[in-house]
């Protein structure tokens, strides 16, 4: 799980780059640059893709899971530069649980940052469904979704309920979705990446069972990194 620790009052802007690592002494930072340059040894540093890819290895602590990782768009950067976009533009970032909300960090960006649990519970009782999936169509009844930065990343019926909003016309600026499990999280994904396809909508998932809050999270943090460089004019979102 990733953390935002307080920030010390003499800390300069070097420490942003491993915001969403909790680095804040210089023994931290140490921890966090070596641990990044290890991942950069094992996953290609060419493109915004490649970011992506390298924080998963980073959050998952495996280096076979950046083969994993998928990209909807017309090519494997553009949901990565969607992202990116709108995390310049303030655009609201929407995650399904408290726990993915908490990974977020709260450092390179002024997006307000909220969660989709804990709405929904009428919805919930009156048809059965899950608390996640009713939270997200609760939401997506107040257009809460339409141009966020939607962060999926403990559950399917998030997802599933989530791909049901683009398929009916909800466009999300950019999806992030690794719910976990045995059951539907490979399947929610695949449902999410197939609508995505249709509709044109910027998607960043993975495949298989394997997935979860401190993945998203880490995903989605990086979408603030890569802003945050576009901002000081070392990456062109163009």
């Amino acid at each position: 799980m990733t953390t935002d620790e307080p920030r010390p009052d003499d800390a300069d802007e070097s420490f942003d780059e491993y915001a969403d690592l909790g680095a804040t002494t210089e023994n931290a930072m140490d921890i966090a640059t070596t641990s990044m340059d290890r991942v950069r040894e094992l996953v290609p540093d060419e493109t915004l893709a490649d970011r992506v890819r390298q924080k998963s290895v980073h959050a998952t602590g495996d280096p076979e899971f950046q083969h994993l990782v998928r990209f909807t768009g017309t090519d494997d950067s553009e949901p990565v530069r969607a992202g990116a976009r709108a995390v310049l533009e303030e655009r609201p970032i929407v995650t399904d649980i408290t726990m993915v909300k908490e990974g977020i960090t709260g450092r390179g960006h002024d997006c307000p940052v909220g969660k989709a649990i804990g709405n929904g519970a009428e919805l919930a009782a009156e048809t059965g469904m899950t608390r996640t999936a009713a939270s997200v169509l609760e939401l997506d009844r107040d257009g809460v979704y339409d141009d966020a930065i939607a962060v999926v990343g403990n559950a399917p019926t998030a997802a599933l309920a989530l791909a049901d909003c683009i398929a009916e016309g909800t466009r999300p600026a950019v999806v992030v979705a690794t719910p976990v499990g045995f059951v539907k999280a490979a399947e929610s994904r695949e449902r999410l990446r197939e609508v995505a396809r249709e509709h044109d909508v910027p998607a960043i998932t993975n495949v298989g069972r394997r997935g979860g809050s401190g993945l998203a999270a880490g995903l989605a943090n990086e979408l603030v990194h890569v802003a945050s460089d576009a901002r000081n004019g070392e990456v062109d979102l163009s």
